[in-house]
């Protein structure tokens, strides 16, 4: 049993009295069990997980506030509700069935040991979950109390672990494989030397020649598969990324041409980091030559350097980076981008697409294996014909982290704004970032509801959906970007703010788009305390219109 389930089992089996106190019926307290309904109610409302309590039936007749925030529904909704609403319709199906087995012969799958189900959200979404069911008897008939816990983050870190597992996996066997190859290309190139020295003839020098540069290319190409497997020797020293990428820029213009233009945008005061110079450049180089093939004949280049903070538990879910204080290191193009396989598979070795031009697939897999051995981690964000943006977080040195200061917004939820119960309307095509986003906002104290495109937030603010502010993501599938849905709002809908947010290190991608507004973005990955000032600034400032 795992240990939510057995502290849930310890939970239903000190409450149990208190609900057998429930009228059957009604779902109300009996007279005189005010008190004990009272103490359940508290009980139930201070719970993190959800709690729902259901009559044979399968009829709810209480659930608690994480319940409705789980399932996207206002708790009176819930109430009088068949439970098998919040079920996908293979498994609502059979609910009464296992119902009716259980109270004719007792025998169940559920009772008192947990599984992991789906549920189903008022939005029709799905979403794993783990449920545990006890069983409490009023006059008779039996009365059913469950406690569930949404999965999805633990999908997600589990999902991405499965991800560095894979290409930790890789590169072990990659660094092998190069090891074993290394000694073999030595004894060949060592023979070929000799050979060379022992007065070959004229016709045999160009094949000597020729085998020494093939096997020169093999040995180049082992060395960079030493660097995905993180076998490389590095010689890091203490470094301002900003000097690095002023000395690389210059061979960059040289290199992508004058069709490409080269942004920056350097934060002040950036701290110095652990790095390799050469490697660096290295990946920097590699990286703009990407981004030079993904935007065809001409485009433009963004290179930015800011410190990140990463303080709270959100944003390291949406990173998948631990918890310190890093300088990222920003490469963003607005080519084709990427499609989401490739995405999955980016830094995977010998994975290209790029074979028909001569692509080896080693070029991203090495990036991310210098950047991991440096101690750091590179995310990737790209939208199909909308650009791509790589990001690379280098932990800040040691003794700078110790000495630097401290994120003064850096608070814990309760201490943060908080919103009074207005609805904000969430605009994502991604459903794990779209669900993380609910989730964040709700325990701001706002009510929320979903959309996964502009299109159809702007539908349903046509049918009637009264909102207070929308936050919506720029880069969308459908007719209406995030600028455009914007656009439309401060038309149609002056009184709703919003707020938009981008996976973009900056507009170099957004604004080209139509409609391209002159107003901040909240750039992700953003900290909690961030969206909390945004929202609250946003309904202060609606309040002097």
């Amino acid at each position: 049993m795992s240990g939510t389930s057995a502290r849930s089992q310890l939970w239903l089996a000190s409450n149990l009295k208190i609900l057998a106190s429930l009228d059957n019926e009604t779902g109300q307290p009996l007279k005189n069990t005010a008190q004990d309904s009272a103490l359940l109610k508290a009980i139930m409302d201070a719970a993190v997980d959800a709690m729902m309590v259901t009559d044979a039936r399968g009829v709810i007749l209480r659930a608690n506030r994480a319940a409705g925030q789980m399932f996207g529904y206002d708790i009176p909704e819930m109430i009088g509700q068949s439970v098998s609403v919040l079920m996908p319709d293979a498994f609502a199906a059979l609910h009464d069935g296992f119902m009716s087995q259980y109270t004719q012969t007792g025998e169940t799958d559920i009772i008192g040991i947990g599984r992991d189900v789906d549920g189903q959200r008022k939005d029709q979404s799905f979403f794993p979950l783990h449920i545990s069911v006890g069983e409490a008897e009023v006059a008779g008939d039996p009365l059913f109390v469950s406690i569930l816990h949404d999965l999805t983050h633990r999908h997600t870190t589990q999902a991405a672990l499965a991800r560095s597992q894979r290409l930790d996996a890789i590169g072990q066997m990659t660094g092998g494989i190069a090891h074993d190859f290394n000694n073999l290309l030595t004894i060949v190139i060592g023979n070929l030397e000799l050979l060379e020295m022992r007065d070959a003839t004229d016709q045999q020098m160009p094949l000597i020649r020729d085998a020494l540069e093939a096997a020169e290319l093999g040995a180049d190409l082992t060395s960079r598969l030493m660097v995905f497997a993180r076998k490389s020797n590095l010689k890091p020293v203490e470094s301002d990324l900003r000097d690095l990428c002023k000395g690389t820029l210059n061979i960059l213009k040289r290199t992508l041409g004058a069709a490409y233009t080269i942004k920056t945008e350097f934060e002040p005061g950036l701290k110095p980091v652990m790095v390799d110079p050469v490697e660096l450049q290295s990946a920097l180089i590699n990286l703009a030559l990407n981004a030079r093939d993904a935007m065809a004949e001409k485009g433009e280049l963004l290179i930015s350097l800011g410190n990140v903070t990463i303080d709270d538990t959100y944003m390291a879910q949406e990173t998948d980076i631990a918890s310190g204080e890093y300088v990222r290191l920003s490469v963003s193009d607005d080519g084709k981008g990427m499609s989401p396989e490739a995405q999955r598979r980016a830094f995977e070795p010998f994975f290209t697409t790029k074979a028909d031009s001569g692509g080896t697939g080693l070029g991203l897999s090495m990036v991310y294996g210098f950047v991991r051995q440096s101690g750091g981690h590179i995310t990737l964000y790209s939208e199909v014909g909308h650009g791509t943006s790589f990001g690379l977080y280098f932990p800040v040195a040691r003794n700078s982290a110790q000495t630097g200061t401290a994120r003064a917004d850096h608070a814990t939820p309760d201490a943060l704004p908080r919103g009074d119960g207005e609805v904000v309307l969430i605009v994502e095509d991604n459903a794990k970032i779209r669900k993380l986003a609910v989730d964040r906002i709700r325990k701001l104290g706002f009510q929320t509801k979903e959309a996964e495109s502009g299109d159809a937030a702007y539908a349903m603010l046509k049918a009637g959906l009264q909102v207070d502010v929308i936050f919506s993501d720029l880069v969308m599938p459908g007719t209406l970007s995030g600028y455009e849905l914007a656009a439309r709002i401060g038309t149609e809908f002056p009184s709703v703010k919003i707020l938009l947010t981008s996976g973009y290190a900056s507009d170099v991608v957004t604004e080209k788009m139509p409609h391209a507004q002159r107003q901040e973005i909240l750039h992700k990955p953003y900290h909690y305390a961030d969206l909390a000032h945004r929202l609250q600034l946003l309904l202060a400032s609606r309040s002097e219109d």
